[in-house]
């Protein structure tokens, strides 16, 4: 009982203590964030994202998708929308910048969506002659109630001597849901355990102390009435959570360490299949493998692929390859999904609505919402049989690794050819994300922004 009761305690301490705690965190631990080297000459850091309204028209690729795949999900995330009050906003984790003006918002009122969240499902519902006048239906949807807007990175200088810039192209990858086989036991071959969401695990949303501070989160425990960070990955593996979380299976150590870099999945267990969502993390800074052995001059930049990394870590010895696993400090805590609506759907995303293969976008939402329309495009590469991607999506789900106004993470679906897919899958594009209509109004009568 003393691991419940401390939880209720701290609750109550979190935010006595929480303002004296989070600096200290993000000096001293590093908890929020990916590491960064020391600031040098023509370093550029993130500092919001600048807006740019355009026309449909403008948006390569917008008139030749099948709009009207992009409406279930939709309609999904407008079910999470449809439970807010009117004047509750859509977005509480928003932070555009701190240059943005008071009010200003991407994500607006929960009553900005009402509309349209009716009008789609009217759209979605009514009959149509063949495939391409559903798809130009949902288009004139989408058209009339929404409005356009680039999103783009606005970075600035860490040091002095250059202007801040704006940069209209991001970097996508891709990432699905993938079967593992996995035990009930730990053998020699099934060592890692997949932990259930630790009783005394505390998440805090900084936003609500400090509004700079929205979309940034710490975690922690706390120890002696203080709020302290919780073990890092290494920790953990060593021990630090024997008998504190419930474990639900073992895996190969590799094999978690993907599961967790996806944030869900399905593992094969003797005699049933489980499938695995995302409950949590430690809290701590997630830093890409790939990055690692880079560093380390293992693998080129340009080699880096989940394919390679996995290769690497099949070869090593065991001891290397569980230093570079641990180089990420981050560690990914799961729940049974034991009561989704459609099967035939991916895992939950970030929003609490399944993933759509192909049509689910993770996002950072400090500048996109959930439910979001945001159409990608994404120039091709014949030469290297790459193709464009010029499709509209719906912002459902974020990652640890999904950082920045020009960053997205596209959801593929499930098994091994969709792992093949996502893990190849690193380019860069053009964002475009579709606002209401009336909030699209008030934005316009807003002192022009960036």
């Amino acid at each position: 009982m003393r691991l419940f009761s401390e939880r209720n305690i701290s609750r109550a301490l979190v935010a006595v203590v929480i303002i004296a705690v989070f600096l200290a965190a993000l000096t001293l631990t590093g908890v929020i964030g990916d590491k960064r080297a020391p600031a040098g000459e023509g370093t550029f850091a993130p500092v919001g994202a600048s807006l740019k309204p355009v026309d449909f028209d403008d948006i390569p690729g917008w008139r030749s998708d099948a709009i009207d795949a992009a409406l279930a999900p939709f309609l999904r995330s407008c079910a999470r929308i449809a439970g807010l009050p009117d004047d509750a906003p859509v977005n509480p984790l928003e932070h555009l910048g701190d240059g943005a003006p008071a009010g200003f918002t991407l994500a607006g009122r929960a009553s900005d969506w009402r509309s349209a969240c009716v009008e789609g499902a009217k759209t979605f519902a009514q009959p149509y002659a063949d495939e391409n006048a559903r798809a130009s239906g949902a288009r004139a949807f989408f058209q009339y109630y929404f409005r356009p807007i680039q999103l783009r990175q606005l970075s600035a200088p860490e040091r002095g001597g250059e202007s801040a810039r704006i940069e209209a192209q991001g970097r996508y990858t891709g990432y699905f849901e993938p079967f593992y086989e996995a035990s009930p036991y730990r053998t020699s071959v099934y060592s890692a355990p997949v932990y259930t969401r630790p009783a005394d695990l505390i998440t805090v949303d900084l936003g609500r102390f400090r509004p700079e501070l929205a979309g940034q989160r710490i975690a922690g425990r706390v120890v002696d009435g203080v709020l302290d960070p919780y073990p890092d990955h290494a920790a953990i593996n060593g021990g630090a959570l024997a008998g504190r979380a419930r474990v639900i299976a073992y895996m190969r150590p590799s094999d978690l360490l993907f599961l967790q870099i996806q944030g869900s999945g399905r593992i094969k267990l003797s005699d049933t299949e489980l499938r695995l969502g995302y409950d949590g993390a430690n809290g701590r800074p997630y830093t890409a493998i790939g990055r690692t052995l880079i560093d380390m001059g293992t693998l080129s930049k340009e080699a880096v692929s989940m394919q390679t990394i996995r290769d690497w870590l099949d070869r090593a010895p065991a001891a290397e390859a569980r230093t570079v696993r641990e180089s990420n400090e981050s560690f990914v805590f799961f729940r049974v999904l034991d009561t989704l609506a459609d099967p035939s759907l991916g895992p939950l995303g970030a929003q609490g609505v399944q993933l759509t293969p192909g049509r689910s976008l993770a996002v950072d939402p400090r500048y996109t919402p959930y439910g979001a329309p945001v159409f990608i495009s994404i120039d091709g590469d014949p030469a290297l049989r790459r193709t464009s991607i010029r499709r509209l999506m719906i912002a459902q789900d974020t990652g640890g690794a999904i950082k920045g106004a020009v960053r997205g993470d596209i959801f593929i679906g499930s098994g091994p050819r969709a792992g093949e897919v996502a893990g190849r899958l690193n380019e860069t594009g053009e964002m475009f994300v579709l606002v209401p209509a009336p909030l699209a109004e008030r934005l316009a009568k807003k002192p022009r922004w960036r």
